[in-house]
């Protein structure tokens, strides 16, 4: 299925306009498919390649994908904004998409890499926004060396399907700690394991396999949960 690709602005309460990019078949978007909104992580911006090709190739299979800047990327800085700020930036995101006029979507998702992913998770869990599932890709459980100090007090909150992936070297999620926390959600989460990867799921060099192999891979899993009843 061919895809188009909507460039746009977008206002956030007291902050400069951000861009998005939205994907969509071209065919038209049907309202009953899932429209996701897809956050950014800490170091990177709405282009980066992961976040880019899911959006086209969710977009190829009819579903609608929006991506953002948060407002100190859009400004070409390094260090992300205060907690308070990303929540603003994610909120107007999700309704944005939720009441966009050409798509007026029914079924929401949240989903984020690292940062992107955890700011989302904190908003469906205080109930700022509404989606139908959530999506991880890296979630950021702990600082570097802190698996003991994990961010999840707020799991037990999340009230929605969960899918997470995560990378077996991946130095801010120990794999078992957060197998320990996950228990906390309370519907059953999904979690797929990226063998070698990292934070980004970047894998080693002497790996059997290159980037766009692992980045086909989180798409595919991610169609096929989202095809799941």
């Amino acid at each position: 299925m061919s895809v188009i690709e909507i460039q746009a602005k977008m206002q956030i309460p007291d902050s400069k306009p951000v861009s998005v990019v939205i994907n969509a078949p071209e065919a038209g978007f049907r309202p009953e498919k899932w429209a996701m909104v897809l956050a950014h992580g800490a170091g990177n911006d709405m282009n980066h390649s992961m976040l880019a090709n899911l959006a086209e190739g969710l977009a190829a299979q009819g579903h609608l994908v929006m991506r953002f800047n948060f407002p100190y990327r859009e400004e070409g800085k390094k260090r992300p904004d205060g907690q308070k700020t990303l929540e603003k930036a994610w909120i107007a995101a999700f309704k944005y998409l939720k009441n966009h006029p050409n798509f007026r979507p029914q079924n929401m998702i949240a989903a984020g890499k690292s940062m992107g992913g955890r700011v989302a998770s904190q908003l469906q869990a205080s109930g700022d926004i509404d989606p139908k599932r959530m999506i991880f890709y890296g979630y950021p459980l702990h600082a570097p060396g802190k698996k003991e100090e994990p961010r999840s007090s707020h799991f037990k909150d999340i009230s929605v399907p969960t899918l997470f992936f995560a990378g077996t070297r991946d130095s801010l999620c120990d794999l078992d700690a957060l197998q320990k926390n996950l228990v906390q959600l309370p519907k059953e989460p999904v979690l797929e394991i990226v063998e070698g990867g990292d934070h980004s799921f970047k894998l080693p060099k002497n790996a059997d396999r290159d980037k766009q192999s692992v980045q086909d891979e989180l798409l595919e899993k991610t169609i096929a949960w989202l095809d799941h009843p």
